[in-house]
């Protein structure tokens, strides 16, 4: 199999052995920038002090959050059909996540870096009976390995952006020698379905995109009432998952729109909790009250802007505000995914830049149950008319939740596709138990 495979992947495989000696070099850098977990690093060389539970065992891999969450309901699925789930993903904040959001009996475990040896013993160790990548985390020697083992591979929720594509088609043999070794894609869109196929897919399902199917976020009940009470009677904005370059964008609207909602709230929720400061010491105290929610501070009558800076807190938040402006959408990074700020009742603003939510943002901006922003003004007018108008964000809250109603079912056309990988699990499981 070696010698079929292009030479760009041959070299990846030569490379990435090749510096195996340098690993803790860069263990060591990335401990130092809280990018990895002091206590399991040896899961990034493919040890794990975890043992292997007894029969089949469905291994699940998402690159970070958004992947991992997407999954949730589909683990639960797996769950009451009795499987055993492996979770890999390759973020502290993911990790968190999991253990904060997932049943105890997940097994979680940080991805090994992408060396063969790593992989080896990963592999080794875990021995999974079906592999289920998630969106288009493709890592070339966990895949080249699993399939010189006969491992089953599926890409779930599969997504390529508008981005990834054409780079990708610079690399045409690359990646077709990576999307062959999966059974089936299951991609997210008509539009992914076709992307994936030209680069290689032998097999493409359109199934869906799982996030519309994910439950909202669970928030804490007293935590709530005392937000709530804090801040009762005010008008309240929340700017969810923002990144850098958005919030002074946010801050000038709120000033703005202070001159005619005096009592106005906003919430800044970045996407990386850890520029809360940072975005507490740009806002000149001259101006605007700042409270910052990592200081375990609460939003009183005279704070203007409060800084969610926690983790893990976004269904808190989006309980508290009837309006969500969503991040990453101001800059070019894409957008952040709606759907959980709309299955929460919030009308939702955005910036021009959504495509890696295409699809759900041209559905709810056609239906009236998302409003487009293309530049600063018309970010003030957006929230300034949703903060006047309360049966104008009614009936955009009533258009969203109806959108995504229609857009759903995802995860029971997965399960579908699935089912003849399941089918095999199961009987493995049978056999194992005779």
């Amino acid at each position: 199999m070696a010698n079929s495979l292009p030479m760009t992947l041959r070299l990846y495989q030569t490379l990435s052995s090749a510096v195996v000696p340098f690993a803790p070099v860069l263990i060591n850098r990335r401990l130092k920038k809280g990018k990895e977990d002091p206590a399991r690093v040896d899961e990034r060389r493919g040890m794990s002090e975890d043992i292997r539970p007894h029969g089949p065992l469905v291994w699940i891999h998402g690159a970070s959050v958004g992947e991992v969450l997407a999954a949730a309901a589909l683990i639960e699925r797996l769950r009451a059909l009795d499987l055993r789930i492996l979770l890999t993903s390759g973020t502290v904040t993911s990790a968190a996540i999991v253990a904060k959001r997932f049943p105890p009996d997940i097994i979680h475990q940080y991805l090994p870096y992408d060396s063969p040896r790593y992989v080896a013993r990963f592999l080794d160790h875990w021995q999974p009976s079906l592999a289920l990548f998630i969106e288009s985390d493709l890592w070339p020697n966990l895949i080249l390995s699993s399939a010189e083992r006969r491992l089953p591979m599926v890409l779930i929720n599969g997504r390529m952006s508008h981005r990834s594509f054409p780079r990708w088609r610079r690399f045409a043999g690359t990646i077709s020698a990576l999307l062959g070794r999966f059974d089936v894609c299951l991609a997210q869109s008509q539009i992914d379905a076709e992307r994936f196929a030209a680069l290689g897919s032998l097999n493409v399902v359109t199934t869906g995109n799982l996030k519309l199917d994910v439950p909202a976020p669970p928030a804490d009940p007293a935590k709530l009432d005392r937000l709530l009470t804090m801040t009762r009677g005010r008008p309240i904005i929340v700017a969810a998952s923002t990144h850098p370059g958005e919030e002074d964008i946010l801050l000038e609207a709120h000033r703005r729109l202070a001159r005619f909602f005096p009592s106005l709230l906003t919430v800044i929720v970045p996407r990386h909790h850890k520029r809360g400061e940072a975005i507490a010491r740009s806002i000149p105290a001259s101006r605007l009250h700042v409270a910052v929610r990592s200081r375990e501070e609460l939003p009183s009558a005279t704070t203007d802007v409060y800084i969610a800076d926690t983790m893990g807190e976004l269904g808190l938040f989006y309980r508290l505000a009837p309006i969500v402006f969503m991040g990453g959408s101001l800059i070019e990074h894409g957008g952040q995914n709606p759907i959980e700020a709309v299955k929460l009742g919030a009308s939702i603003v955005h910036g021009p830049h959504v495509f890696n939510f295409s699809d759900i943002y041209d559905a709810l901006d056609n239906a009236g149950g998302a409003r487009r922003a293309e530049t600063p003004e018309a970010l003030v007018k957006q929230l300034g008319q949703l903060l006047a108008d309360t049966a104008a964000r009614e009936a955009s809250v009533a258009a969203a939740a109806q959108v995504v109603g229609e857009l759903g079912g995802a995860l029971d056309r997965t399960l579908t596709a699935l089912e003849p990988y399941l089918l095999q699990v199961q009987l493995e499981r049978g056999a194992a138990n005779a």
